[in-house]
């Protein structure tokens, strides 16, 4: 098929709920893209923060190929040792005691919202149902996931969403702490937001609510999905704050490119949770969870941690350089590997003419461009972001 014929016959047999551009993408090598033409892309998206380490990593592929041969799926009326095994390598590096696999970041949420109704339930609360989450939100797009967006374009169409949901400002604790009452259950999260702008919480405001939580009774549950797994330059987001959640949900970069979520949780919560309360066929597939037992151990490596750290402050050098000669750039977000662009103009614009230019960035919102480079990137790659941004800019 031509690539006019890729894109015709997707139109025609696939639901459109996406833009792409014209393009098909064919493989990936290192941290760069190739489409069916040969044009190589620089690839700032990564998947969406998937592609953790980049395309083609041989320990992934040599997993992959290898263990085919072995268990696909079972369900979970059985047990089977690599879900089990990625479970103790979660719990022995984070705050958990106990995980919970699914198979994306969205099934995730639902799970993470279930078990906090349910700790309430257990307490003997069940009027204690509310769940706070904050302006520029992000979680999903599955009903209660959605209802904890707070962008209105994704809630209005599918109104009314699961009930139960209460926003306040982000980063603004006095105003946390005022929704934050004796009907919430749960307070629900991003360290750094991703959708939402590349917002990246004070330190204040997650230890203020931490407190208000343990004061209220409620639980606090950091979302991860986009900002967890190295991305930040520790293992976790939260690491930096110093603050320590009930539940923290995780999912894009852990099966790298492969479909898994996980709710991580404490003994506390994990109490609460009884035989049949809560399941999933797939989740913790002995395939799947293989692969991302592979990509964590190589993420968790403290050495490959630093290398994130060290491209991380490089990186952060060069946009403050580039922001300072280009007045187009209103301001600079995010944090390690997961920055944002805040722009004069359409993040979209500047996203097709990067593809021009032979670079792949995403967006957050309508005037933000938001970068998510494999974690495996180095300097020279840096310097090539910079080089084909320079050019967009001048294109805009």
């Amino acid at each position: 098929m031509t690539v006019e014929d890729v894109i015709a016959a997707d139109q025609e047999y696939i639901l459109q709920t996406y833009q792409r551009p014209d393009f098909v993408l064919e493989r990936g090598e290192g941290c760069y893209l190739f489409d069916t033409t040969g044009q190589r892309y620089l690839d700032f998206v990564a998947g969406i923060a998937v592609n953790a380490l980049g395309y083609g990593d041989p320990d992934v592929t040599r997993a992959m190929t290898t263990y085919a041969n072995g268990l696909i799926h079972t369900s979970n009326l059985f047990y089977t040792r690599p879900a089990t095994e990625l479970a103790q390598r979660l719990v022995q590096h984070s705050f958990a005691d106990r995980v919970f696999f699914g198979n994306s970041g969205a099934e995730a949420i639902e799970g993470a919202i279930k078990f906090a109704r349910k700790v309430a339930r257990e307490q003997g609360h069940d009027d204690k149902t509310t769940i706070v989450a904050f302006s520029g939100s992000f979680h999903g797009r599955t009903m209660g996931a959605v209802a904890a967006t707070h962008r209105e374009k994704y809630r209005q169409p599918f109104m009314p969403v699961m009930p139960g949901v209460r926003f306040a400002p982000f980063n603004d604790l006095a105003a946390a702490e005022a929704a934050i009452t004796d009907d919430v259950c749960a307070v629900l999260v991003e360290p750094v937001q991703g959708e939402g702008g590349l917002s990246t919480a004070t330190p204040e405001f997650l230890r203020g609510l931490r407190a208000r939580c343990d004061a209220v009774g409620a639980l606090l549950i950091f979302d991860e999905i986009q900002c967890g797994m190295g991305r930040t330059g520790t293992l976790w987001a939260h690491e930096f704050y110093g603050v320590t959640p009930d539940m923290m949900t995780v999912a894009k970069p852990l099966g790298g490119g492969l479909p898994i979520g996980a709710i991580l949780m404490t003994q506390a919560v994990a109490d609460a949770i009884h035989a049949g309360e809560h399941g999933t066929t797939f989740g913790g597939g002995p395939f799947v969870a293989t692969i991302a037992g592979v990509v964590f151990d190589k993420i968790a490596d403290p050495a490959f941690l630093a290398h994130v750290r060290d491209v991380s402050d490089y990186l952060d050098e060069a946009l403050h350089d580039f922001a300072s000669s280009h007045p187009q750039v209103r301001e600079l977000r995010g944090r390690g590997l997961m920055r944002g662009i805040q722009i004069e103009g359409s993040a979209a614009v500047l996203r097709e003419v990067a593809h021009s230019a032979g670079l792949m960035v995403a967006t957050a919102g309508d005037d933000v461009v938001r970068l998510l480079p494999p974690l495996i990137i180095d300097r020279q790659h840096v310097d090539e972001l910079v080089t084909k941004l320079d050019g967009a800019f001048k294109q805009m």
